[in-house]
C-alpha cells in the first residue's frame, strides 16, 4: 500500500515541472518578475501537503484496522494492510473518547524524508469502523516531515475527519463485492513552511476502493467542479487543486496512476494535467511495459497557452 501514495508525489511534481518549465519557454512576461518561483514554491507545497496527509489517512487506516478495538467480533478474510516502517502505536481503550496514537519516530528508513510527531485517532467507546457512517477524528500535533534532499521542512496540525461512507474494510475487499469509500474533510489545518510562515488550508476529497484483479483506488474532489484543496499560500495568494476525473491508481499496474485530471490555479494562472496516455497523447487501456504519459496546459494571465506531452 505504500506504493499508492506516489501518484499524488507524480501529479503535484508534474505541476511544478510543468509550471516552471512553460513558463520558460514561452518566455511569459508579467509585471511580477517572481511569478515562476512562486508556482514552482506553491506547487511544491502542494504535493508535500497532499503526500504527507494521504501518507497519515493511510497510516490511519494501518492503525485502526489492525487494533483489537475496531476488530470485535469480526474475522478478517484477507491479510491486514502493511504498516510504514517509522512509526508506532499506542492504543487506550480506557479514555472517552478511545484513542490510538501514532507517533513518528524520525527513522530514515523512507530513505527520502523522515517525520517526527504524533498523530492521534479519536472516536466513541461503541465505535465500529465497519458500520456504514463511522468515523474518526484525526489530530495532527506537530507532525514535522523533513525532506532528506535540501533538509527543508513542513510542520502540519490541527485536525481532520474520516468518514466511512459505506461501511467495510479494506482488509476485507477482495471478497467485499462492493466499494468502500472514505471521505476525507478538514475545515483547516495548520502548515508551517521552513521559513516559518504559516497558512490554513482545507480539504474536501473522496478515495473509492473497488476490486478487479488487485486494489484500484479512485480518487475525487467532493467539493465544486471537484475541488479538493483550497487555501492561501506562502506567498498570501488563493490557490486551489480540483479533480476533474477522478485520479485512478490500480495494485494491478503496480500501483501505478493509470488516468485522471487534475487542475490547479494560482491567482490568474491555472494549469490542467491528464494522466494515463501514450506518447502521442492518447489514452491507454492496458498497463504499459514502460512508461505513462502526461498531457499538461498551462494558461496565463493573458491567454497565452503550453501544450507538453511528457512521460511519468
Amino acid at each position: 500500500m505504500k506504493q499508492t501514495l506516489s501518484y499524488l508525489s507524480v501529479v503535484a511534481f508534474l505541476s511544478a515541472s510543468f509550471f516552471f518549465s512553460s513558463c520558460k519557454k514561452n518566455d511569459v512576461k508579467t509585471n511580477d518578475t517572481s511569478t515562476e518561483a512562486e508556482l514552482q514554491t506553491q506547487s511544491d507545497d502542494q504535493e508535500r501537503f497532499t503526500t504527507e496527509t494521504d501518507a497519515v489517512a493511510d497510516d490511519a487506516n494501518v492503525a485502526l484496522e489492525n487494533s483489537t478495538i475496531s476488530n470485535v467480533g469480526e474475522t478478517p478474510q484477507t491479510p491486514g494492510l502493511p504498516a510504514h516502517c517509522d512509526f508506532s502505536v499506542a492504543i487506550d481503550t480506557v479514555a472517552n473518547p478511545r484513542t490510538i496514537t501514532v507517533t513518528y519516530s524520525g527513522s530514515g528508513c523512507l530513505g527520502n524524508r523522515t517525520r517526527t510527531g504524533k498523530v492521534i485517532l479519536s472516536f466513541s467507546p461503541n465505535f465500529r469502523w465497519s458500520q456504514a457512517g463511522s468515523s474518526y477524528t484525526v489530530t495532527y500535533q506537530n507532525l514535522k516531515i523533513t525532506r532528506s534532499s535540501d533538509s527543508k521542512s513542513i510542520t502540519i496540525n490541527g485536525s481532520k475527519t474520516i468518514t466511512n461512507v459505506s461501511g467495510g474494510k479494506l482488509r476485507n475487499l477482495a471478497t467485499r463485492g462492493s466499494a468502500i469509500i472514505h471521505d476525507i474533510t478538514s475545515s483547516g489545518l495548520t502548515v508551517t513552511f521552513n521559513n516559518g510562515t504559516q497558512r490554513q488550508w482545507q480539504i474536501s476529497k473522496r478515495r473509492t476502493f473497488t476490486y478487479n484483479n488487485g486494489i484500484v483506488i479512485a480518487i475525487s474532489g467532493t467539493g465544486n467542479a471537484g475541488l479538493a484543496e483550497w487555501g492561501v499560500n506562502r506567498f498570501g495568494k488563493d490557490f486551489t487543486n480540483s479533480i476533474i476525473e477522478p485520479l485512478v491508481v490500480k495494485q494491478s499496474c503496480d500501483f501505478r496512476l493509470v488516468s485522471g485530471k487534475t487542475a490547479h490555479t494560482v491567482g490568474a494562472f491555472s494549469s490542467s494535467i491528464t494522466f494515463g496516455l501514450d506518447v502521442n497523447g492518447l489514452p491507454v487501456s492496458i498497463c504499459p511495459i514502460g512508461v505513462f504519459y502526461y498531457k499538461a496546459v498551462w494558461t496565463g494571465p493573458n491567454a497565452n497557452s503550453y501544450t507538453l506531452i511528457a512521460p511519468y
